[in-house]
């Protein structure tokens, strides 16, 4: 059964309770309104040929300049291997589903993220409690308004940059192998030749920094 034959047959059953399903891109969706959300899963799951046995994934979106916070439901047949998106609107100021948890148990901790995260209420669950976070924790990071607090019980959130203590971690390597294995000394520079003594009869050396002797011109020949 295709998304558009699903949507159509939960149109029939619940009216104005189900949107239109919406352009399809990668997922089409349709909206639910939030008080029938139960009762359109319920019979998704029962319906003999539609039986969405499966709560794939349940998350949730931040729309700040909607005003509303979106909670997303994937829906997926492993019997007839097809499936569909619904998604339910609530307000950002107090954002409040029924939890869909009694038709599926895998809701359980994917509505406690969105709780988390999100800060939406999944009322009638039946352990509503952060699942990520402590649960002393102030305000729900998936929110587009969230501020950092700084920290959290004198733990920073800012990290040094991994690729900095990389470095640091090559020059400790470099230098422990420095000192395991240093460099052999240089080699001792090699010891001056000895002048060697002049012949016999030769006119002594000048001394160093003499200007060289005047040469000699050759004798005239005789006539």
């Amino acid at each position: 059964m295709t998304t558009s034959e699903i949507h159509e047959k939960l149109k029939a059953e619940f009216g104005d309770a189900v949107g239109p399903l919406s352009e399809p891109k990668v997922d089409p969706y349709a909206v639910v309104r939030g008080d029938r959300i139960v009762e359109v899963c319920r019979w998704l799951k029962g319906t003999p040929g539609v039986e969405l046995d499966l709560c794939e994934d349940l998350t949730g979106v931040d729309w700040p300049k909607r005003d509303v916070i979106e909670v997303v439901y994937h829906l997926y047949s492993y019997r007839h291997r097809h499936g569909i998106v619904l998604k339910v609107e609530t307000p950002r100021a107090n954002p409040s589903v029924p939890t869909v948890e009694g038709v599926w148990k895998a809701a359980n901790w994917l509505e406690r993220e969105v709780y988390d995260l999100l800060g939406v209420q999944f009322t009638g669950h039946p352990d509503l409690r952060r699942v990520m976070l402590p649960d002393d924790w102030v305000g729900h990071p998936l929110r587009k308004d969230y501020q950092e607090a700084g920290g959290f019980h004198g733990i920073p959130n800012l990290r040094e940059n991994p690729l900095v203590e990389l470095r640091r971690l090559d020059e400790v390597r470099i230098a422990e192998e420095a000192r395991r294995n240093p460099p052999p000394p240089p080699p001792p520079p090699a010891a001056a030749a000895p002048t060697p003594a002049p012949p016999a009869g030769a006119p002594p050396a000048p001394p160093a920094g003499a200007p060289p002797a005047p040469s000699t011109p050759p004798a005239a020949p005789k006539a």
